[in-house]
């Protein structure tokens, strides 16, 4: 079981100090990619059928590479080897530090009055038309991202890696990375990626549920709003499309004492405060604190009660 933490730690290390490498040597990119080819052969006739088995024998083959990678290390190197090896695989599956560049780049071009290039940096993380959004919505959207990017990309991964060890965090990063590809509602897509975007609801709505109430006790920890957090949580989670991203958007809108809004879908939270640089500082903090707590309060006691039970022998073969 420490191989387990360990290989945690280890993987939130790399991201924390060094990033996502670039998309040419990145795993979760070249999956896109993969993704990318074999649409097309997806269209015309069955699409619902040829994305739902497309989807889920992506995931399980992901799953079982990853499951025969770790599986031969443990057997074939050294401990240490096994756990800088787990240790990559997961770090693989998270983005902080890239969420973090992301956003402070866009900050860096607000504060240089770019608003071009803060539209187009913005376009890169987020799932709307940029072009005409001023000031206020660019910073909103910026929030938004971090607050479902909390779960997306940091607490969905460490949540499905406590329950499967290295296996289950990349399988979750699959799921993620078809939904984000494929799992859009237009009519192009919404036969073909109907299976990725319920596949994504399902896997995203524990961890979007515990993310939002660790989001508040990081904002009690931290001296934002956590008490009008609770409330705008309670008030506004079911105002998004999805059943999962509403939960740590409003609570990070409450914890902000500010109003998050796509025009055209949702606000959330209430215009209490101006939405500014220091607000989109104030949602990193958050972010980063929240997967600590979620580390100590839920990945360390899941991962602990599943050595007891003898998971981690059945799944991995590691005493």
């Amino acid at each position: 079981m420490l191989y387990l933490f360990a290989a945690l730690a280890g993987g939130l290390c790399i991201d924390w100090l060094f990033g996502d490498p670039p998309n040419r040597y990145h795993p979760v990119a070249w999956l896109g990619q993969l993704i990318s080819f074999l649409l097309p052969r997806l269209k015309g006739g069955a699409e619902k059928a040829k994305g739902a088995i497309f989807a889920i024998s992506l995931v399980i083959t992901v799953a079982l590479a990853i499951h025969l990678l770790v599986f031969a290390s443990g057997y074939f190197v050294g401990v240490i080897e096994l756990v800088i090896i787990s240790a990559i695989i997961f770090k693989v599956t998270i983005a902080i530090k890239g969420m973090e560049a992301h956003t402070r780049t866009i900050m860096n071009c607000l504060e240089a009055c770019d608003l071009n290039a803060t539209r187009h940096n913005l376009s890169m993380i987020v799932r709307r038309e940029t072009e005409d959004l001023d000031e206020q919505h660019i910073l909103s959207a910026t929030i938004e991202s971090i607050s479902e990017s909390t779960v997306d990309g940091v607490t969905g991964p460490i949540f499905y890696y406590s329950l499967f060890g290295p296996v289950g965090a990349f399988a979750f990063r699959t799921i993620n990375t078809l939904d984000s590809m494929i799992g859009y509602p237009d009519d192009y897509l919404k036969n073909v990626g109907w299976m990725s975007a319920r596949l994504d609801s399902a896997a995203n709505y524990i961890p979007a549920r515990v993310t939002a109430f660790l989001m508040i006790v990081s904002a009690k920890i931290l001296g934002a709003d956590w008490k009008n957090s609770l409330n705008v949580l309670q008030r506004d989670h079911d105002k998004t499309s999805s059943i999962n991203a509403g939960y740590p958007m409003a609570t990070m809108a409450g914890a902000l004492r500010i109003r998050l809004e796509k025009i055209g879908h949702y606000a959330l939270g209430d215009n209490q405060e101006p939405v500014t640089l220091e607000k989109c500082k104030k949602a990193i903090s958050i972010m980063k604190l929240t997967t600590v707590l979620f580390c100590i309060v839920v990945s360390m006691p899941v991962m602990s009660v599943l050595y007891l039970a003898g998971w981690w022998r059945l799944v991995l073969g590691i005493p």
